[in-house]
């Protein structure tokens, strides 16, 4: 499945006349299986050939890409205090891949996020306190109508503004989200009804947010799984339950993860997860077979990194450092 932006290329270059009806079919069939999109392109396979099959997707790229074939994410969060989380999320997609990232975060801060690393792009958002402003909902709306798929919540606080925010950003985007971290505690305290979305939504919760979520207190991990699948199959979501054995459900399939370790039980773990996981969808991976690909790429480089500083001594930023060396690690 090719990203929006790669199909809206292909569609200028056929009707300026520069390919062929013949070209732009291959051009756009060519990536991937025909399939139903709401389909994960590796159901029905072991766990092991259907990671195998994705990181094969990864690493095939054409000689003639340009960045917009790759996903533009915006990636939406931060407040005065925490512009470390989504700059974790923004630095972890282009790690990941994506061609093209934009971080959208209160207007105090974008100075902070643009120093970071200055690969990414910034904007700065009306900012209410050290968080963003109700009004901003309007501009960030407009603003995700470029991006192929949108990250929220890394940082972003739990502020009322925050909790209205996400409850109509959730309900109307079209495009794929990932909704992580303070954007789960805003669906929660704002009393979200979850099934109302427009696009495809993956909620990323660490077992507390997914309490949570559900208003409910459960300390089995069975049940929690058990809990989660109820929650993605009547909602429509697919929920990545974190921790040990990090779970994976739309409903139907599920995945257990068998990578990572303790030491990636550190601040801002959990941030550069879901700028994998966006990164993945953006480059136009199945939403379920991108968060089963992003939980495992995400314990490979824990392992690779826990061998090289130690459990002990990993810190989120490792997690970055060594994804580059988990994917070409994958590739073999």
């Amino acid at each position: 499945m090719i990203n929006s932006h790669q199909f809206r290329e292909a569609a200028k270059k056929f009707r300026a006349g520069r390919i062929s009806l013949t070209e732009f079919n291959d051009f756009v069939f060519s990536k991937s299986e025909l399939r139903n999109p709401n389909e994960a392109a590796s159901k029905g396979k072991s766990a092991n050939q259907r990671i195998d099959g994705l990181i094969k997707r990864l690493n095939r790229r054409p000689v003639d890409s340009h960045k917009g074939d790759f996903g533009r994410v915006i990636a939406i969060g931060g407040a005065e205090g925490m512009a470390g989380a989504i700059s974790l999320t923004g630095v972890a997609a282009l790690r990941s891949g994506s061609g093209l990232v934009k971080v959208a975060v209160p207007e105090m801060i974008q100075s902070l996020v643009a120093a970071n690393n200055p690969c990414l792009m910034t904007l700065g958002c009306p900012a209410d306190g050290d968080t963003f402003h109700g009004a901003t909902e309007k501009a960030l709306l407009h603003h995700c109508e470029w991006s192929d798929v949108v990250a929220i919540g890394p940082g972003m606080g739990r502020g009322g503004a925050q909790q209205w925010i996400l409850k109509n950003l959730y309900a109307k985007i079209p495009q794929p989200m990932v909704v992580d971290a303070d954007g789960l505690n805003a669906l929660a305290d704002g009393e979200v009804e979850l099934n109302l979305h427009e696009g495809q939504r993956i909620l990323t919760p660490h077992p507390g947010e997914f309490c949570r979520l559900v208003d409910r207190s459960i300390t089995s991990r069975d049940e929690l799984e058990v809990a989660a699948k109820e929650l993605a199959r009547s909602n429509g979501v697919i929920v990545v339950l974190k921790g040990n054995r990090t779970y994976v459900t739309d409903g139907e399939q599920d995945y257990q993860n068998q990578t990572g370790n303790p030491g990636m039980a550190t601040a801002g773990s959990g941030d550069v997860l879901t700028g994998i996981i966006t990164s993945l969808v953006g480059q136009g991976f199945h939403p379920l077979d991108a968060s089963i690909l992003g939980v495992h790429l995400h314990g490979t480089a824990g392992d690779l990194a826990a061998k090289k500083v130690g459990q002990v001594s990993l810190i989120a930023t490792d997690l970055i450092d060594s994804l580059s060396v988990a994917i070409q690690a994958l590739e073999t």
